[in-house]
Parts: structure tokens; C-alpha cells; sequence
């Protein structure tokens, strides 16, 4: 690769019916890679239809007007490709791998399990089990009961986020098969709809190639974007327990809600997560919890960013009866890096850790086509890599701690913990 992907060598074209293609070039594979997505995601569902999204997503390789699933598993494994389709919470998405040479068999297809699903009773059926049987395994996961409290103590009812994306199995056992159609037939469609192309094939030719299969798509039926419902910062400390009998392990998540990535401070946060949580050893929480007081068997922070305030959150997994004291001191770590600037070190290591793992983003097809997809989709613009060094380099310690004590208030957060029950 000689150079960032930037607006120089990246081909954006817009379809008449409003999709957006971007396709960059790479030759240095043999391979072409092509991602995307569209505006179907969780948001667009009633709570008490909570998975009705990603049963959709899931269901179109199960089967279209012109392909069985036998078909379509046929397809792909003549040619070595893969294709998938899923849901968030805001967008579908969609992703596939194959030979250069066989591009327009991809694209065909994911024209066709876009646009022409059949939702075939057996295949649907098994694929509902399939879900509940994911469902029940992760209703018995204390990692993943402690997270669901969190996100539902965060957010309220009223908000799309206070749901899992897959449901719950409440609601996945009452989802029709003639409520995946009419969920299809009004959000699928060339609305807010984006794909990248990237690897060994010409941009015009891949233009071409998804003008064909894409272009004459119309859905009138689509509602326009919809808009998230605000949340407040916790202004107290929320708790939640979740028990389960007979688990030798509990899991603690805390935190409030993080900034989207539209926001001005999303990189200064980003950074000064990488230090709370994440650089070496996971970060100050990783060195004090685990390293230096062994307390819990991981500890770390996350901040995901996203098209709204998604959570700024730590997660730990300890023995039971290290709970208390393993809380205080991710709280004291919280309280640190909002009381005081980081250090010249920190801001330094952090920094050259965020370029230096660009590169490495950007080495296969996928990264590029997953970051060119952003760049759009956040409204980044081409040009982003170009100067993505320069802005990095430009955060000061006064940014990092304007951007924690932002987000972060150690007196009021979510606390939730999923394990058994202690005395």
C-alpha cells in the first residue's frame, strides 16, 4: 500500500436511488472484500418485539424468492466466499469475502438476500432455536447478566438502548414470521444505505457491478432516521444485583454514559480511556485491581463511541469476596484520572499507541473497508487518515481531563454485579 486511503485514491459514487459505494482499490491481494450496512437496526423496533431486528438480519441467508438455504451455502462454498448479514442497534450489516474474480457473484447474492428474502418457515424455526438456545446459554453467564443490569439501570425503558439487540426470551418466542416481512419490507431499502468495496478490482468495475444489482431498488416504505431519546447522567449511584446460584465467579460493571462518536471530546476520551483501562496490562485499573492487589482475574475499561452515547463503563470478574474492595478501587482510579492531569508518560505512550496501531488497522481488506465505512457513516470525511496523526498528537493533558470529568463522576455511576449470593 503507498499510501493512507484518502479521497485521492478512494472512488465514492452515489446510485441514483440514493446508495452510497466507495471502493479503493488493492492489488496487492488477490481478494476482494465488500461490507456495508442500512438503517435497520434495533431502533426501529417495539420493546416488546425486543430481537425482531436481528431475527430479520438473521434470517436472510435462510433463504430467498430464487434460492433455498442449501442454495445459497452451495454458492459460496463453490466459490471459497462468505457472506453474513446482523443488526445493532442503529444499522444492518453485511459483509462478504471472495476471490476478485468472483465479486459480481457476491454482489448478486447480496442483492438477492437483501431485497428478496422469503423467511422459509423450517429454516426461520430453527434459527429462532437457535437464538433461544444463545439466549438461556448467556442467562447463566455472569459476565453477560452483570452488563444486561447495567445497560437496563443506564438507560431508561423508554430508550432503545436499555435493550439487548437479540432479544430476550420473552420476546423472541412471540416474533411471527409475518412480522420479519413487514419489518423488512420498511426498513430494508437504498435509504442510509452504504458499501465499501476493497481489494483487487477496478473502482469502475465495482461500480458497475453494484449500479446493476442496486440501483433500481426503491422502498417507499422507509421512515426517516430515527432520532434517540435523551438520557441523563446517573446523578446518584444506581445498583443492581443479579444472583446466580452455584457460580464461583462475579462480574462488576460500573459506569455512566460515554460520548457518542460525533462529539467534539471523543478522541480525548478515547485517550484517557487507554490509560484508566486499556494500554499494557489494562490500563491503571489493570495494574491496581489485578497486577498489584490480585483481586480479580480481569479488570479493564471500555468506551465503544457510536452513533449515540453509548456506555464509558469498567468490567472486572473476581471471586466473590473480593467485590467490595475490588468496586473501591476501580472507584479510586476513577476519582484519579478526574482529580489530576495525566502524566507527560501516559499522554505519550497513549498517543504513539494510537498511531502506531493505525497501520495495522489498515493491513487487510477488511480494516479498510470497516474504517472507509466510518469515515463515511460518522461524517469524517476521506480525507480523515491524513491528518488523523496531527489531531492525535494535538490532544493535551488538559483535553484527557476535561474529557473524564466530562463523562466520569466517581459519587455517581451505575454499579452493577451478576454472581452468587455472599453473606
Amino acid at each position: 500500500m503507498t499510501s493512507l486511503p484518502n479521497a485521492a485514491n478512494i472512488t465514492r459514487e452515489v446510485l441514483d436511488n440514493g446508495i452510497i459505494v466507495l471502493v479503493y482499490e488493492n492489488f496487492a491481494t488477490q481478494s476482494v472484500v465488500l461490507s456495508g450496512s442500512l438503517g435497520a437496526g434495533s431502533l426501529y423496533e417495539q420493546s416488546d418485539k425486543s430481537g425482531l431486528a436481528a431475527m430479520t438480519a438473521n434470517a436472510l441467508m435462510r433463504g430467498t424468492q430464487s434460492r433455498d438455504f442449501n442454495a445459497i451455502a452451495t454458492m459460496l462454498e463453490d466459490i471459497g466466499a462468505d457472506l453474513d448479514v446482523s443488526a445493532g442497534v442503529h444499522r444492518a450489516g453485511f459483509g462478504g469475502k471472495a476471490l476478485a474474480e468472483d465479486l459480481p457473484v457476491l454482489i448478486d447474492l447480496l442483492a438477492d438476500v437483501l431485497r428478496q428474502p422469503a423467511f422459509p418457515t423450517a429454516p426461520v424455526e430453527r434459527m429462532r432455536g437457535e437464538m433461544l438456545t444463545g439466549l438461556q446459554i448467556r442467562s447463566q453467564d455472569t459476565r453477560y447478566r452483570a452488563r444486561r443490569a447495567f445497560h437496563q439501570q443506564l438507560y431508561p425503558e423508554t430508550h432503545p438502548y436499555h435493550y439487548s439487540v437479540s432479544g430476550s426470551l420473552e420476546t423472541v418466542p412471540t416474533i411471527t414470521i409475518d412480522e420479519l416481512q413487514a419489518f423488512h419490507g420498511a426498513h430494508y431499502g437504498p435509504e442510509m444505505m452504504v458499501i465499501a468495496i476493497v481489494g483487487a478490482v477496478k473502482a469502475s468495475d465495482a461500480i458497475a457491478q453494484a449500479r446493476a444489482a442496486f440501483e433500481d431498488w426503491h422502498n417507499l416504505h422507509q421512515p426517516p432516521t430515527r432520532t434517540l431519546p435523551q438520557v441523563e447522567q446517573p446523578a446518584e449511584i444506581r445498583r443492581a444485583f443479579v444472583p446466580l446460584a452455584g457460580k464461583t465467579q462475579s462480574d462488576i460493571v460500573i459506569g455512566s454514559l460515554g460520548p457518542s462518536r460525533f462529539e467534539p471530546d471523543y478522541m480525548a476520551a478515547m485517550l484517557v480511556n487507554c490509560v484508566l483501562g486499556q494500554f499494557g496490562m489494562s490500563g491503571r485499573i489493570g495494574e491496581t485491581v489485578r497486577e498489584d492487589l490480585g483481586l480479580a482475574y480481569y479488570a479493564y475499561s471500555s468506551l465503544d463511541g457510536g452513533m449515540g452515547p453509548t456506555p464509558w463503563r469498567a468490567i472486572a470478574g473476581v471471586n466473590p469476596a473480593n467485590i467490595q474492595l475490588a468496586t473501591e478501587r476501580i472507584i479510586d482510579e476513577i476519582r484519579r484520572i478526574t482529580n489530576e492531569p495525566v502524566s507527560d508518560e501516559d499522554l505519550a505512550n497513549v498517543q504513539s499507541f494510537f498511531v502506531g496501531k493505525l497501520p495495522l488497522q489498515l493491513e487487510s481488506n477488511e480494516g479498510i473497508a470497516g474504517t472507509m465505512l466510518n469515515m463515511e457513516i460518522y461524517g469524517l470525511g476521506l480525507d480523515y487518515l491524513l491528518t488523523y496523526r496531527e489531531r492525535i498528537h494535538a490532544l493535551s493533558k488538559e483535553d484527557l481531563l476535561g474529557a473524564a470529568r466530562h463523562y466520569l463522576n466517581p459519587d455517581a455511576y451505575v454499579l452493577s454485579i451478576s454472581g452468587p449470593e455472599t453473606d
